[in-house]
C-alpha cells in the first residue's frame, strides 16, 4: 500500500528533480520514488560490502578478477 509522505527539500533539489521530470517525461512523483529506491539499494549494498570485505581481503580478493578466479 502506498503511503503519501510530506518531505522538505532544498529548492535546488526541487528544481533540478523538476527539470529532470519534464526532460524524461517522468512524473516528479515517480522520479523521487525511484531516487528513493536507487538511494536505498546503494546503502544496503554499502552495508554488505563493508561486511564482506575484510573476510576478502583476508583471503586476497581485492578485485573483481581475483573473485572470478576463485569461482
Amino acid at each position: 500500500m502506498n503511503r503519501v509522505i510530506n518531505i522538505r527539500i532544498p529548492e535546488g533539489v526541487r528544481a533540478e528533480l523538476l527539470a529532470l521530470s519534464k526532460e524524461e517525461h517522468v512524473p516528479f512523483s515517480s522520479l523521487v520514488r525511484e531516487s528513493l529506491c536507487e538511494f536505498l539499494a546503494v546503502r544496503r549494498f554499502r552495508r554488505l560490502r563493508g561486511k564482506v570485505l575484510p573476510r576478502a581481503q583476508a583471503q586476497d580478493l581485492l578485485t573483481d578478477e581475483d573473485v572470478f578466479k576463485n569461482l
